[in-house]
């Protein structure tokens, strides 16, 4: 009897492995099934998760280490009693640590992040660079640790696409399973960072997707819910702000003052951002005039980080304790409009200096902090009709927040979930849409496709702007020889008069030439032994179906 057991066991252990193996094959060479999709998404989300709980973990762990700081809660309040050149030891130690790391690992020295992940679902189907993410996530890992002033959601954000393109690349998943899997890892890393189910997920759609798609909502969400649970198994169910002062909002005569609040916030967005692009430019036109190299440009950075912290060591990481003070009304004006413009200038050092991180949780400070000012200052002129100066305070929060990342549904949901305060939306939706629409304006919609812009890759204005930038002419074009192509003799005509393009070159390299040129096709060269090859010719309407074709799937994938 327990011999036909075992045998009973053993046939079904192996009909299991056979199936393992045919569901391993089938999800390799054909792709997922709806339902198997489901279960890599959850899998996906699992992952991302855990990876999210490790580096926040890890982060506390080594900043109370490096700090000695017994509760991490109040951590500028002990670095202020710590000797100044601790601090600017630290950070500075902290600097060059990342900047070797990513000289070692990057062709660029740069942080990979958020705009990257955008970049990887719009032009890369759904993947991201493995060994450059890996070396950022440790990077930013680093200088969270040791006095930068950013964020984690940022390297998270990128961590998480490395695991969904890891699995992306393992099953052979074609463009639209990939992003769609990318967008399961952002919101199941979002959801973990800030046990924000709802918000996680949206911010996937909205942020990095850039499109809502029906199809792409169920496992999404299925992974940002398994993202929260790793979160709240660890840290249970609670919010990332703790309120003490309930706000009361004053309907239809305060509103008016929210929406003042919500263009200063979008003008304090901007100059956030601005402030990191000009920092990026001088830390570039430095380091080239000093003939610095580059693995010691974090190092300059952290110094000076290191001394700012030494009179407000409010800068130092992500700056919880300062954000809560500001929600709870723990600040005064003069302290709040100095800690403002001192965040500003630190969160431009350090992204400027290339140290890694995230400008989610800078946002939400320096949004904080303007609203208190501007409630204090609110409240005190109009005390008669105005809510507590702390709603101004969590409106702002928002507003900033939702300006800097372009992202208003998901950043005014993520605010109500960090604080779990959901009586006062009307007065954060005025804000956070005032601030949104007047910081699109000013900048390429958002510091995210405003960095990607300064790369000359072109997000912004969506699938017909980048779609030509992501076809080569070698793949449209007609072949020498072939029936339908020009004769040899025209193209090389065409060659030495100037019109002509390369084999590696994007059609939005070839559509000005068509138009300036009115030719109905230009020659492709290739070079070979320093001597140009016509290869073939790009004929206008071919480039024309190609664009359309890609279009057509784009539309496809946005509406299936």
């Amino acid at each position: 009897m327990v011999q036909e057991i075992r045998s009973s066991l053993s046939a079904i252990s192996l009909q299991w492995l056979a199936g393992l193996k045919d569901i391993w094959r089938v999800l390799r060479h054909r792709g997922p099934s709806q339902f198997q999709f489901w279960l890599i998404a959850l899998m996906i989300g699992i992952a991302a998760g855990f990876a999210a709980l490790f580096f926040r973990k890890g982060i506390a762990a080594l900043q109370a280490w490096v700090y000695g700081a017994p509760d991490l809660d109040y951590l500028h309040s002990y670095a202020q009693g710590l000797p100044w050149y601790v601090l600017v030891s630290i950070a500075a130690g902290g600097g060059l640590v990342v900047g070797l790391i990513l000289d070692r690992f990057t062709a660029d020295a740069r942080v990979r992040s958020v705009a990257d992940v955008i970049e990887g679902a719009a032009l890369h189907d759904g993947r991201v660079e493995h060994k450059e993410g890996l070396a950022s996530a440790l990077a930013s890992f680093i200088t969270l640790s040791t006095g930068g002033s950013t964020g984690r959601e940022g390297p998270v954000v990128h961590l998480a696409g490395v695991i969904s393109t890891w699995v992306s690349n393992r099953i052979n998943a074609d463009g639209i399973t990939g992003r769609d899997l990318l967008g399961c890892a952002v919101a199941a890393g979002v959801s973990a960072s800030f046990n924000a189910p709802i918000a996680g997920a949206l911010f996937a759609m909205e942020v990095v997707l850039r499109h809502f798609s029906v199809n792409a909502f169920a496992p999404i969400v299925v992974a940002s819910v398994a993202g929260t649970v790793i979160n709240r198994l660890e840290y249970g169910d609670v919010t990332e702000f703790t309120l003490n002062t309930p706000g009361a909002l004053q309907f239809y005569v305060e509103l008016p003052a929210f929406l003042i609040l919500g263009l200063i916030c979008g003008l304090v967005a901007v100059a956030q951002m601005r402030a990191i692009f000009f920092a990026e430019k001088v830390g570039n036109a430095v380091q080239k005039r000093l003939s610095l190299p580059r693995w010691l440009r974090p190092a300059v950075s952290g110094a000076m980080l290191g001394v700012i912290a030494v009179w407000f060591p409010h800068i130092i990481g992500v700056g919880y304790e300062t954000t809560v003070l500001a929600l709870t009304g723990g600040l005064l004006l003069g302290q709040a409009v100095v800690f403002t413009v001192v965040k500003t200038a630190a969160v431009a050092i350090t992204m400027g200096g290339r140290m890694g991180g995230g400008v989610f949780s800078p946002s939400l400070m320096i949004g904080a902090l303007t609203g208190l000012a501007f409630g204090l200052i609110a409240t005190a002129v109009l005390p008669d009709v105005s809510g507590t100066h702390t709603l101004y305070a969590f409106a702002g929060m928002g507003a900033v927040a939702a300006a800097v990342l372009g992202a208003p549904i998901s950043t005014t949901l993520i605010v109500f979930e960090l604080t779990g305060d959901w009586q006062i939306g009307l007065a954060v939706m005025v804000s956070v849409s005032m601030s949104t629409a007047l910081a699109s304006r000013l900048v390429a919609r958002s510091f995210f496709l405003t960095q990607l812009e300064r790369r000359d890759i072109h997000c912004a204005a969506g699938p017909q702007a980048y779609l030509l930038g992501m076809i080569r002419a070698g793949a449209v074009m007609r072949p020498m020889g072939d029936s339908r192509c020009a004769a040899l003799e025209e193209c090389q005509a065409l060659v030495e008069d100037g019109l002509c393009i390369r084999a590696s070159a994007s059609l939005e390299a070839a559509m000005p030439v068509f138009d300036r040129a009115d030719t109905p096709y230009l020659p492709v060269v290739m070079e070979d032994g320093g001597e140009e090859e016509v290869i073939g010719a790009l004929y206008h309407v071919d480039a024309l179906k190609a664009y359309n074709r890609a279009l057509a799937a784009t539309a496809a994938e946005e509406h299936r």
